[in-house]
């Protein structure tokens, strides 16, 4: 085999994956339309958000708001510096041309 008759697999598998996620939608957005007819909504605004929203995942026992979470949502606002103490810092810097920049987080 020359050089140019090489087969390029990453470029083969990423084509691959592109058709799998294609055809995965395809049948997903299908089921949300047949289900959307079944239910006979009455306006095709409805039916559209039924198809658009059909790649979303009901949420799980483990996913309720009061559960733990492990995740900082907000680094801005923490127990230990709350936002107010963040302008106060800001505002008290020093007049100075050239001075370091505060980090939030």
């Amino acid at each position: 085999m020359e050089k140019n008759d090489a087969i390029d697999f990453k470029a083969l598998e990423k084509e691959l994956q592109a058709a799998l996620a294609a055809d995965e939608k395809y049948k997903r957005e299908n089921a949300a339309k047949l289900r959307a007819v079944e239910q006979r909504v009455p306006s095709y605004e409805e039916f559209r958000g039924i198809v658009l929203a059909s790649h979303l995942k009901p949420l799980e026992k483990k996913d309720k708001l009061g559960g733990k979470r492990t995740v900082l949502w907000n680094c801005h606002t923490t127990r230990e510096r709350t936002f107010q103490d963040v302008a106060t810092e800001i505002s008290q810097l020093p007049s100075q041309k050239s001075y370091k920049p505060v980090s939030l987080c």
